[in-house]
């Protein structure tokens, strides 16, 4: 075989193998990309845009593609959430399908009724000031069985076993509000008013989240979930 020849013979298999690599590693780099998609975000504002985007794509059902497994081994080495969320610990609601996030860019905290407790604000504080999350999302739904029990139990006065009665005492002060407005739909107005006052306690805590949010370091939301479309809509 020539000289030249041979020379051909080696670039057209070098370029097939570069090619075939190529290939090979598309969907891991895309889905490398999907996993750091909140590592870019530098403001307060651009976090809860990327909330509502893609609670956007989950409600018209046009999630990104992701490969929860993929990134792992990177995962193993550190976190670093973009956005963090006190959420209810009812099971028809996940996160980070809610928001069309991958694993390590939400921090998520829940218990039923979505209200701050010491140990939560400990860890939404670790949250902001640890890991550097940039926005905290208070994210009620509709048919809460917390607020509905703790709307009960104002309206009725009715007595709850165990410490089930520990945590509607805990949100009546956020739900007692909607009770003195008019109107019949006390549930649905005692969702939104427990989701602000738990907005206005976390904005106020100090010494760590009030601090971030007077150097607008921090933006501090909420936000309702409907159970039956999937849409949050943020709560004024």
């Amino acid at each position: 075989m020539c000289a030249n020849c041979s020379d051909t013979a080696l670039n057209r298999r070098s370029l097939m193998l570069a090619g075939a690599s190529a290939l090979a590693a598309a969907p891991f780099g895309a889905a490398a990309m999907a996993q750091s998609a909140g590592a870019a975000v530098e403001t307060p504002d651009a976090a809860l845009k990327l909330l509502i985007e893609g609670n956007e794509r989950y409600v018209a059902n046009q999630p990104r593609q992701q490969d929860f497994s993929a990134g792992r081994a990177s995962r193993a080495q550190g976190q670093a959430p973009f956005a963090a969320i006190l959420g209810c610990a009812d099971s028809r609601i996940a996160p980070e399908l809610a928001f069309d996030q991958g694993l390590g860019d939400l921090f998520v905290v829940r218990v039923a009724g979505n209200f701050v407790t010491t140990e939560g604000l400990g860890s939404l504080e670790f949250g902001a000031a640890v890991l550097g999350v940039k926005a905290i999302l208070v994210l009620g739904h509709s048919s809460c069985g917390a607020v509905n029990a703790t709307v009960a139990a104002l309206q009725k006065g009715n007595d709850l076993p165990g410490h089930i009665a520990d945590l509607v005492a805990a949100m009546k002060p956020g739900v007692e509000p909607a009770l003195a407005q008019p109107g019949d739909d006390f549930e649905a107005r005692a969702v939104i008013a427990n989701v602000r006052h738990n907005v206005e306690r976390l904005k106020q805590a100090p010494p760590i989240l009030a601090k971030l949010v007077a150097e607008k370091k921090l933006l501090v939301a909420g936000g309702v979930y409907e159970l039956a479309t999937g849409k949050v809509a943020l709560v004024a």
